[in-house]
């Protein structure tokens, strides 16, 4: 079963994921096993790695280091087209679909496609939106895009519905990394109520009590980084939180 159908899978029983995001730059290789134990503990589903900017060579060590110690599956959450590597499992191929940055929305994707058709990657499409999470993030300033208004439900719902119609597999509502105002529960709800595809949750999400009101308003899968850095208890806190909302 491939990592996309098991979230699917997901989708359709209503069984919650937690996914922490790692940022390369910003983990040492000498730290990734208190995070591996604490994620295999936790019971964590998945690992995202990637960063808006990466600026070290550490992406390969860092995926090497997790695989070595875990089988929690590693997907690559790309910042950018060099950000990629044939030591993790699944990659995000992500369109920025909230902006209109035409790089973003197919530009970089043309000329990592041959890459990845020989890859060994599971490829899986992913449209990206990005939501005003409050402060200026790193995402819309070097994607030169503007967030969705975090008050605007319709124009998330819009934009959701023509990320699936295109073929997008998931959808990304992101609020960016440090975010102060994370995704509203009631956009959350709303794009959950109107796609099919599994919707991932990420950007402000610095509580166990976050994470379980943005699952119960329909996020498939929860996506925490910048809290988990700075507080790595919260790995198992959030982790039951979000396994929490899972129906018996």
């Amino acid at each position: 079963m491939s990592i996309y159908d098991i979230m699917v899978e997901g989708k359709r029983t209503g069984e919650k994921k937690f996914a922490m995001l790692i940022d390369p730059d910003n983990v040492q290789v000498r730290a990734i096993d208190l995070i591996v134990d604490r994620a295999k503990t936790a019971e964590v589903d998945y690992f995202f790695v990637g960063g808006s900017l990466i600026v070290n060579n550490g992406l390969d060590a860092c995926l090497q280091e997790i695989k070595r110690q875990c089988d929690i599956p590693l997907i690559l959450f790309p910042g950018d087209s060099y950000q990629l590597s044939y030591r993790a499992d699944a990659i995000l191929f992500l369109s920025l679909i909230s902006g209109r940055n035409a790089e973003l929305l197919i530009g970089k994707h043309v000329i990592t496609a041959p890459y990845l058709k020989l890859s060994p990657l599971e490829v899986i499409s992913c449209g990206f939106m990005l939501v005003d999470g409050g402060v200026p993030t790193t995402v819309s300033y070097m994607s030169n895009t503007q967030p969705i208004p975090s008050d605007k439900d319709d124009i998330a719902v819009c934009t959701a519905l023509a990320g699936e119609m295109l073929g997008m597999k998931l959808i990304y509502l992101d609020a960016g990394s440090g975010a102060v105002i994370p995704v509203p529960e009631l956009m959350i709800e709303a794009v959950s109520a109107a796609v099919q595809i599994p919707v991932i949750v990420g950007g402000g999400i610095d509580s166990p009590e976050k994470a379980l009101r943005n699952v119960k308003a329909g996020a498939d899968i929860i996506v925490v980084g910048n809290a988990i850095e700075k507080d790595p208890k919260l790995i198992e806190e959030i982790a039951h939180a979000v396994h929490s909302a899972t129906p018996v």
